[in-house]
């Protein structure tokens, strides 16, 4: 992929869907995590597991935006995590995103590589946004 071709991706949206904190599910994050069990409100790792899910589009399509493949291996770089209200368990929020940075790097022992940021927005059914996620990924660039 260019720089051209990398700067290229910001902006550019997910197709977005929907993710609903099922209950069950939310019992077996917090049985994993060892979590107390919430009645109403979902675990906070629904901001991450959610927006991903939710986002429209797998790993591999992201990926293949991106200029890349899973066999090229990729990593998880950053995240951050709003909570503007909590989500609740049994819900269903839309999720919309978009891709916010690419930036080529270069160092002396990684050897070149991409970092590709996007945002996720989760929303309730009135539209009021309930989290917003950032993640990004690093692609190592090998010498063809």
């Amino acid at each position: 992929m260019t720089e051209k071709e990398l700067a290229a991706v910001v902006g550019r949206t997910f197709p977005g869907g929907e993710y609903t904190v099922e209950p069950y599910v939310d019992w077996l994050v917090r049985d994993v995590v060892d979590a107390d069990q919430g009645e109403h409100v979902a675990h906070p790792l629904f901001a991450f597991i959610g927006s991903l899910r939710g986002k429209g589009m797998s790993l591999d399509e992201l990926f293949e935006i991106c200029g890349a493949t899973a066999a090229d291996g990729p990593m998880f770089g950053e995240h951050e995590t709003e909570v503007i209200e909590p989500l609740r368990v049994g819900e269903t929020y839309a999720v919309a995103g978009r891709f916010v940075s690419a930036e080529r790097k270069h160092g002396r022992t990684a050897g070149t590589f991409d970092v590709v940021g996007f945002e996720l927005t989760m929303t309730d059914r009135s539209g009021k946004a309930a989290v917003r996620v950032f993640n990004s990924f690093v692609f190592p660039r090998r010498a063809a």
